[in-house]
């Protein structure tokens, strides 16, 4: 088969992802409506302005892991040790401004460098070694929050009153409808969670990296015979993944002031990987939408809100909530493989 027709004969196919891909944004955005709606008519704190910034700031935030985790899906692997490299960053990058005293630019770049250096490692373990992802990424989530507690003696980590020009990063607010007490600000993590999404989507749709990473999650022997470097993409998707997780961190730890190398970030994993796959990719891989997983990500946070808000006797079990979300995701994504797949039969019997 020529290269040709190859392309001809998969166009149905890319056709068919992306009406799907589509679909699962509709619905997400939809589902995000309706809870908005009702925790709006619930509680009347939903709509008060300091709590829509906190839900755009948080949704910014988990948003930028959320992109890191779907790329690592795309092709077929998984990253379970994300909540990790944030608790990592998130005390190093303290620990080292105020206890050490290293100047802004060295200890940023020094815990972005050792995000960036995490996300090879993985890569490599993953096409080199061949192991399997998950096992990697779950030895890291253990290893990453060891080693923080290690560093630091299992002591809490903040910049205290300094740094406030650094920290601004995470805690700006910009004035959108004028500079009025009670006026909305737009969360200065926002921009940075767009710039990020654009160059995402840009990556992911509009290059052929992007065709490329998409073609490995959709079929990984078809798309290494056809010429395509697998191993770099899969390195990438990690270090991508990894570096954004480290960033994420660095913004969470500016944040609030404060990282327990014992619990900071924990779970965080689970949100980015919950947003992924309500925003539309496939645990299979091959599929995804920076945008749905934005989207996702915002269906994630303010599910939470709506439990404190709404539900506060139901606070004690938000995970087992996030576990069912990504249940409910899994499922419908192998019914919908199997319907599809069903259809795509049913067209190959009726050709004469």
């Amino acid at each position: 088969m020529t290269s040709t027709q190859s392309t001809t004969d998969s166009l149905p196919r890319r056709i068919a992802t992306r009406l799907r891909t589509g679909g699962k944004i509709y619905g997400i955005l939809g589902l995000l409506v309706m809870i908005c709606a009702y925790t709006a008519i619930a509680s009347d704190r939903f709509l008060l302005v300091g709590n829509v910034e906190n839900l755009v700031h948080r949704t910014a935030l988990f948003g930028i892991l959320s992109i890191g985790a779907a790329l690592v899906i795309i092709t077929g692997g998984i990253d379970l040790s994300i909540g990790s490299v944030v608790c990592l960053v998130g005390v190093l990058l303290p620990y080292l401004l105020v206890e050490h005293q290293w100047s802004v630019p060295v200890a940023v770049t020094t815990v972005l460098a050792l995000s960036l250096g995490v996300g090879l490692v993985h890569g490599l373990l993953v096409t080199k070694l061949r192991l399997q992802p998950f096992v990697v990424t779950l030895c890291g989530l253990l290893f990453y929050r060891g080693l923080a507690r290690g560093i630091t003696n299992d002591q809490s980590q903040g910049f205290g009153l300094e740094f406030k020009g650094l920290r601004s990063i995470a805690t700006g607010r910009l004035p959108i409808f004028g500079e009025a007490e009670g006026a909305f600000h737009l969360p200065a993590t926002t921009l940075v969670l767009i710039i990020f999404a654009i160059v995402a989507a840009v990556f992911l749709n509009k290059t052929i990296y992007g065709r490329y990473l998409l073609a490995l999650g959709n079929n990984p022997e078809a798309a290494k015979y056809s010429g395509i470097n697998t191993d770099r993409m899969v390195l990438l998707a990690y270090a991508v993944c990894s570096t954004l997780a480290g960033f994420g961190g660095m913004l969470f730890v500016l944040d609030i002031n404060a990282a327990q190398p014992s619990d900071f970030g924990n779970f965080y994993e689970l949100y980015a990987i919950a947003a992924a796959v309500l925003g539309g990719c496939s645990l299979r891989g091959g599929e995804g939408s920076i945008l749905g997983v934005v989207i996702g990500a915002a269906v994630m946070v303010v599910l939470s809100n709506t439990i404190n808000l709404v539900h506060p006797k139901y606070q004690n079990i938000e995970f087992a909530i996030i576990g069912a979300v990504i249940l409910a995701g899994a499922i419908v994504d192998e019914l919908v493989r199997r319907w599809l797949a069903v259809r795509r039969a049913a067209r190959q019997s009726e050709k004469p």
